[in-house]
């Protein structure tokens, strides 16, 4: 089967890229290496192209001659959305429109897109649940809200087989820190190599849903193979509840590393707490079991120490 990722030189898509190649699967990947890199692709034999997802014409090159695509392609960060709201909506919502429309004039029908767990914003409900009301609190969340409604629009006017995938916060191998948006974990196990103070925004008891990245790609590749379509948003992630304060401890548990925690202001746009709701995705997805955290933050911990 050939198979275009977007945004595949990314932490997901890159990993995904080589978890395919191990069964089989010709890749093609879009990516204009904004925020993903051409060294996580090292030795894969992939059809690489240089471009932008909101670039009609690369689109329509890349999506030629495919079987089904995974739209991961985005530009990712609250904090980066609220800085410059016009690139985020540019990249995730004009991108999203312009896979899909290049998709539909090219007879490529199967398409998966990543949407967040950002979109649920300020309903507090736990765990989440993809028919709750949303409220994004942030231009980011907004433009993945937009992202994915346009993938599921697709399947009423265009009879596109879909799904919308809202991940929630994925993490493992191949994540990296070392920039301004980098994501809490990594940025933490490179603060606790290095002897630096582990900063967290607020009080700790903000919560999230960590998801391993080798179980999203899994989930990824099975709906694929196997042409799955769903008519809502699908929550890929499995109702784990781990405060911030849960990870420090975790991390400290697998490192044998005592950080020196530094607390500040809570930043603009975050979501309290994040939990979801899995039915749907244990009802699709049957045989798909999540990844302990612990196991998961070795992993990852492990891969951060090598390269440090």
């Amino acid at each position: 089967m050939r198979i275009l990722i977007t945004g595949g030189a990314g932490f997901i898509g890159s990993n995904l890229a080589k978890l395919a190649l191990t069964r089989g699967h010709d890749i093609r990947i879009i990516d204009d290496l904004s925020t993903g890199y051409a060294d996580n692709l090292v030795d894969c034999d992939i059809d690489f192209h240089l471009g932008k997802v909101q670039d009609p014409q690369a689109a329509a090159r890349a999506v030629a001659n495919v079987d089904s695509i995974i739209h991961l392609g985005a530009l990712g960060s609250v904090p980066r959305s609220i800085k410059d709201p016009i690139a985020s909506h540019h990249a995730n919502a004009t991108g999203t429109l312009t896979i899909l429309d290049e998709a539909r004039k090219a007879n490529v029908t199967h398409v998966l897109s990543a949407s967040s767990s950002s979109v649920y914003g300020m309903n507090p409900a736990l765990p989440k649940h993809e028919r709750e009301w949303v409220r994004p609190m942030s231009p980011y969340a907004v433009s993945k809200l937009a992202a994915e409604q346009y993938t599921l629009a697709f399947q009423q006017a265009y009879g596109f087989d879909s799904i919308a995938f809202r991940f929630f916060n994925v993490y493992g191998p191949g994540q990296r820190a070392g920039h301004a948006y980098a994501a809490v974990i990594p940025t933490w196990i490179d603060a606790m190599l290095k002897g630096e103070p582990v900063w967290i925004n607020g009080d700790g008891q903000h919560s999230r849903d960590f998801t391993y990245v080798e179980t999203v790609c899994d989930a990824l590749l099975q709906a694929v193979e196997r042409r799955l379509t769903h008519v809502e948003p699908v929550n890929l992630a499995f109702g784990t509840n781990t405060t911030l304060m849960n990870l420090i401890e975790h991390l400290t548990q697998i490192s044998g590393v005592e950080p020196d925690v530094r607390h500040r202001e809570p930043r603009a746009g975050d979501v309290p707490h994040s939990q979801a709701q899995n039915d749907t995705l244990t009802a699709l997805f049957p045989e798909i079991f999540p990844t302990d955290i612990e196991v998961g933050l070795e992993s990852t911990w492990r891969w951060m120490a090598e390269r440090s």
